[in-house]
């Protein structure tokens, strides 16, 4: 069907292939052709293309119990919760049904943080230049991206962004009217650019001395893929809100925020709701999920593979200097920023069956299934370098 036959609203542009099958690493078209899958649904397919444990969790589930809402206790949440919390941060858990839900979570937790300690007026959300956090009114807002708020009327009061990095601009925002700040350890829309440690240790300083709140958008950095089950766990600090979603669910929509007992004594009966957040299906997803993220073997692997992935991007660099300018990223959330647009080689890609993301900043993005292998990575390696070794051919002919 050709785009102008379709009755799908066309915010998206996708290429012409339609996926109808995947297993493991590997996902096929309608036609039978095979491509090694890079991108994962954007970070998303954590164990890869239908993976066994998780089919078996869903239909177990399915002949089971859907739907009943949260108007009732609902077994799965509570089982997950605790799993959460144990080894996080956090003392209690809102599930959500996907990432931009738990970002609007996490912020209206924040300002309701605020107003529960009688200080309503402090509202203001500090965030940063290239980050993404979900395509909600608010969300736009804290990203502050003006290709995502053109045309949506003014912007809402109460949120301002600074220069990523920039430590002096930070310290001048801060003040009085502040609430929190947002920031993904890991941009992943914004370029693959991963925040130093000491600079996360360094927002946290701030929001203790300065009395507000610090939330990390680990959407898609968190669940494993930094080779530690969240991203900020490298650095060694602690947020006080945390959203997550992508990996968690391993390919079934869902998410959560989390929070510490203090930061979310504003969140009390009636204030927020969802009605299919952590129903009994995802529930069963995210418990078998998370098992499997906690295994020691597991995230053993991620930085095995991580560390090959990344030791043969900076090779490509090395390779094709006038082409990529760095590597960046963390874990199996990885870019290459070009001098050249990147949607050209992510096509150039899909033609020889591998296929890519890419990201802002002229950056192509691999986010591959976290039970990649070493081989597998060395073929989307070896794709890659043929493409890039033909561009360079084209551009000196």
């Amino acid at each position: 069907m050709s785009a102008a036959d379709s009755h799908i609203l066309p915010v998206y542009s996708p290429p012409e292939q339609i996926f109808v099958r995947g297993e493991g690493c590997w996902i096929w078209d309608e036609k039978g052709d095979k491509y090694l899958d890079c991108i994962a649904g954007i970070a998303v397919n954590a164990f890869g293309h239908a993976p066994p444990f998780l089919v078996k969790a869903l239909t177990e589930q399915a002949g089971k119990l859907w739907h009943t809402s949260n108007m009732f206790k609902i077994k799965g949440q509570e089982e997950l919760a605790a799993k959460y919390t144990r080894d996080s941060f956090a003392d209690v858990v809102f599930f959500t049904n996907s990432g931009t839900e738990a970002i609007e979570g996490a912020l209206k937790t924040a300002r309701k943080y605020h107003t529960a300690n009688g200080n309503p007026e402090r509202i203001d959300i500090i965030g940063f230049q290239g980050s993404f956090h979900g395509r909600s009114y608010a969300a736009i807002n804290a990203s502050g991206n003006p290709s995502y708020l053109e045309g949506f009327g003014p912007r809402l009061p109460g949120f301002i962004q600074i220069p990523f990095g920039d430590e002096e601009a930070l310290r001048k925002a801060i003040g009085p009217t502040t609430a929190a700040l947002i920031i993904e350890p890991i941009q992943g829309e914004g370029g693959v650019r991963a925040v130093p440690d000491e600079t996360l240790r360094l927002y946290r300083k701030l929001a203790d001395e300065n009395g507000f709140l610090l939330i990390f958008d680990e959407v898609q950095s968190g669940a494993g893929r930094s080779g530690k089950m969240w991203a900020h766990q490298w650095s060694g600090i602690t947020p006080d809100i945390m959203a997550v979603a992508k990996g968690v669910g391993g390919g079934f929509p869902m998410g959560a925020f989390m929070a510490s007992k203090e930061a979310a004594k504003g969140m009390v009966v009636g204030v927020h709701g969802t009605t299919f957040g952590g129903n009994p299906l995802a529930m069963a997803i995210g418990n078998a999920a998370y098992d499997e993220l906690s295994k020691p073997d597991f995230l053993a692997h991620v930085n095995t593979v991580a560390n090959h992935l990344g030791q043969a991007l900076e090779g490509l660099k090395d390779r094709h200097p006038s082409l990529v300018v760095e590597t960046r990223g963390k874990g199996l959330l990885r870019g290459l920023k070009l001098t050249i647009n990147p949607k050209d080689i992510q096509a150039k890609l899909r033609a020889r069956k591998v296929l890519v993301g890419v990201a802002g900043d002229n950056v192509l993005r691999m986010a591959p299934p976290l039970v990649i292998s070493e081989a597998e990575i060395r073929q989307a390696i070896d794709a890659i370098d043929a493409v890039l070794t033909e561009q360079a051919v084209q551009a000196s002919a």
